[in-house]
């Protein structure tokens, strides 16, 4: 199962956790996890290289994490709100294969 953590301090996102893999189907042709993938890499992206926040990114097999300084909470927020409504909708189609999950830092 992948497990989505987002954490917030005062209603914004501060950076999320993602981690395990789906096991939908084997790799290659797993679609929760190519989708999950994708949203994930695309919202890190648009905040580094787009947004041009610099923000703290950890990524191993199965594993992504990414933190914000407070500074760049709100500047991100957009982007990290619309990757949390992505991952949830996914979470609800598929919810034997991604849980996601929020807590206040």
């Amino acid at each position: 199962m992948i497990s989505v953590n987002f954490t917030e301090q005062n209603g914004l996102i501060t950076g999320f956790n993602i981690s395990g893999h789906s096991d939908y189907s084997e790799q290659g042709i797993d679609i929760v996890c190519a989708a999950v993938s994708s949203a994930a890499y695309m919202a890190a992206n648009t905040v580094t290289d787009i947004l041009k926040i610099s923000a703290d990114i950890t990524v191993n097999d199965g594993f992504l994490n990414l933190n914000l300084s407070p500074k760049d909470f709100k500047a991100a927020s957009v982007t990290l709100e619309g990757l949390r409504l992505h991952l949830t909708a996914l979470s609800q189609e598929y919810p034997k294969f991604i849980k996601v999950q929020n807590s206040e830092v």
